[in-house]
């Protein structure tokens, strides 16, 4: 089973064996068969495990006993406690997977959670850049000093005096920080996608990179110049400076030599644009920005969601309205009769 907070592995093995069995063949099946990442097994988990937990408290015992009221007991308990919306509709969302399963495998004699209704999750639009802003934002490395991930790097081979050392690390940093900015706006990738990008990922001939993204699913994405520079400069000139016995393959470095950590990321591109006035922003603003300036660009519905990777057209609709509302205040700062 992938691993769980500590709360809910003790809840875990509190559970009866039948139960806990249950939870374990379930999660086997999402990471398996369903191919699901770690992270959505965990979550699955948690959820599973507190349903159970609440069922046991109501005094069910056999697996076989969990009916609706179960199910709605428990999302009821989830509300009073204030869980948001969107946890209520994951937590409904995942009740409803594990009862679909334990039918099919023929421990519930009912799909019972099929009646689970759940509150429409409120998807917020998400806060994005203006162009020249994300421009900004990305050339901001080769105007100012690396704001974070300056720490020293690991002994390996490389310049043979101390001073020569830190003067190439001191140049690799902001190129890494350039190439990783440059790569998550003009491909729209997850950061976690960025991160873990080999170097064998990039086909610099056709200025495509392979990406992993959710469920081991593999696609390319194009990525233009400006990236293409920022690449070539980081493999000449600063890749080689940072690169260690903990390197491996890793595209994308941290200052101690080892592949680049997601929250690493995060922070660099929150200090950059902390540092040049811009709005607060997050990788996965940029990528919210990649998409809204395609789509903006005329850019096709279908061909937004393949680059993002997105499973379902309705994830990629939600940039439509983003852009609908930037129409809408242009149009009323602009129109005269707004």
């Amino acid at each position: 089973m992938s691993r769980p907070d500590r709360g809910t592995r003790a809840m875990h093995q509190a559970l009866p064996p039948e139960l806990r069995d249950a939870v374990d063949d379930f999660a086997e099946h999402l990471s398996r068969v369903r191919n699901r990442s770690a992270h959505t097994v965990r979550a699955y988990v948690t959820d599973l495990v507190s349903l159970l937990d609440h069922a046991v408290r109501m005094g069910y015992v056999d697996l076989a006993e969990l009916d609706l009221s179960v199910l709605r007991s428990w999302l009821a308990k989830q509300r009073t406690t204030g869980a948001a919306r969107t946890s209520l509709a994951r937590r409904a969302a995942s009740a409803r997977a594990f009862s679909a399963w334990a039918h099919r495998a023929g421990l519930l004699s009912a799909d019972v959670g099929a009646a689970l209704a759940s509150p429409r999750a409120h998807r917020e639009l998400p806060s994005v850049l203006r162009a020249d802003q994300a421009a900004a934002l990305v050339e901001a490395p080769a105007r100012q000093a690396p704001p974070v991930g300056s720490a020293p790097i690991d002994p390996s081979p490389g310049p043979t005096t101390p001073g020569a050392a830190k003067t190439a690390e001191t140049e690799a940093v902001p190129l890494r920080d350039r190439v990783l900015l440059e790569l998550l706006y003009a491909t729209g990738v997850r950061v976690s996608e960025a991160c873990g990008l080999d170097v064998g990922d990039v086909d610099h001939g056709r200025r495509v990179i392979r990406v992993f993204g959710k469920g081991g699913r593999e696609r390319a994405v194009p990525y233009g110049v400006p990236a293409q520079r920022a690449l070539d400069d980081w493999l000449r000139r600063g890749r080689p400076a940072l690169v260690g016995a903990r390197s491996g393959d890793a595209l994308l470095l941290g200052a101690r030599g080892g592949r680049l950590n997601p929250t690493t990321a995060r922070q660099i591109v929150g200090a950059y644009a902390e540092a040049a006035g811009l709005p607060r922003t997050s990788p996965h603003g940029l990528r919210h920005s990649a998409a809204t300036h395609l789509l903006e660009g005329g850019a096709d519905l279908r061909a937004v969601q393949e680059l993002l990777g997105h499973a379902s057209l309705a994830s990629t609709q939600i940039y439509t309205h983003v852009s609908v509302e930037r129409l809408r205040a242009a149009y009323r700062q602009a129109h005269p009769r707004a």
